[in-house]
């Protein structure tokens, strides 16, 4: 394995790859010439941690010499880049394109598209959202790449926000409909966003609200919560069904232990430890490009409202 990309975000792949026993021959940090790194190490895979801007071209340089790409979210910073790595990937179908999503791994997150999907709540009435985290002018003054549009693509939406989207339209299904807005209020984050709010309407018939906002006091925990025609699911840390006939049950979620930030979870390792496991599978990994941009296009149509 390799890393191009060696800010904050890397640390929990690296750990992963130590804990899971793979092989580091190589690192490269965002300033580095990774085409020299991957020509003289010549990795099975490499993992991107770079700013948004610089996902595509590494990525698209890895395929070109056969290496696997696990990507780090979102896909790109833009939508029409994204859609190259989209077309590379298809012109090697031999080599699998991860994009890391990895909410989707939360035991939490599971167990909920688990219920969801069996039917054993019934049909789905709605769902809520939020993410209410607190960014100031340090955060953007460490990477100033975050806090202009041309390079992160955005901001509370597409840098913070976008796992919790993406469990909300992967948990109700696929989304028909997005109205929304999003603006800067706290004043402290260059020309992106720090608040967004969406109303969504899934093909079952099922609509969600979400809000997001980077001008919080605090990081308080994201929250989703989706009301069924027999019980209803609370996902805030652990998850909480509280079914129509009065029951309650409660499902623990992990707690990360492989460094970074607490807010970034426990599944960075489980999902690189399945893409690990796909490299010899013929088909596609499940949250590859085209899954990731799901929710990219619902961020991308508030942008361009």
């Amino acid at each position: 394995m390799a890393v191009v990309g060696l800010g904050d975000v890397s640390v929990v792949h690296l750990a992963a790859i130590e804990k899971l026993g793979a092989t580091l021959v190589g690192v490269c940090d965002s300033r580095g010439d990774y085409c020299a790194l991957l020509d003289e190490v010549r990795p099975d895979v490499v993992h991107v941690c770079t700013p948004h801007d610089q996902h595509v071209p590494v990525a698209l340089a890895a395929l070109e010499r056969g290496v696997h790409v696990l990507l780090e979210k979102p896909v790109a910073n833009t939508i029409e880049q994204a859609d190259r790595l989209v077309a590379a990937a298809k012109d090697h179908p031999t080599l699998k394109v991860g994009v890391c999503l990895q909410n989707r791994y939360n035991l939490t997150s599971q167990a909920a598209f688990e219920m969801l999907t069996s039917g054993e709540l019934g049909a789905v009435r709605g769902g809520s959202a939020s993410v209410l985290w607190h960014r100031d002018a340090a955060y953007y003054a460490a990477r100033p790449w975050r806090g202009v549009r041309e390079r992160s693509g955005g901001g509370v939406l597409i840098n913070q926000a976008i796992h919790t989207l993406d469990l909300l339209q992967w948990l109700l299904g696929e989304v028909v409909t997005v109205r929304g807005h999003s603006g800067q209020y706290g004043g402290v984050s260059g020309d992106v966003e720090d608040t967004a709010h969406m109303v969504l309407d899934h093909a079952g018939g099922a609509r969600s609200v979400f809000f997001a906002t980077t001008t919080n006091a605090t990081d308080s925990p994201v929250t989703i919560e989706i009301v069924a025609e027999r019980g209803a699911l609370l996902i805030r840390g652990d998850l909480t069904v509280a079914y129509a006939d009065g029951r309650v049950e409660s499902i623990a979620e992990l707690s990360p232990d492989g460094g970074g930030r607490s807010y970034w979870g426990a599944s960075h390792e489980l999902l690189i430890a399945d893409f690990y496991r796909s490299l010899s599978d013929p088909s596609p990994f499940w949250i590859g490009p085209q899954e990731a941009l799901k929710a990219q296009h619902l961020i991308d149509e508030i942008y361009t409202a």
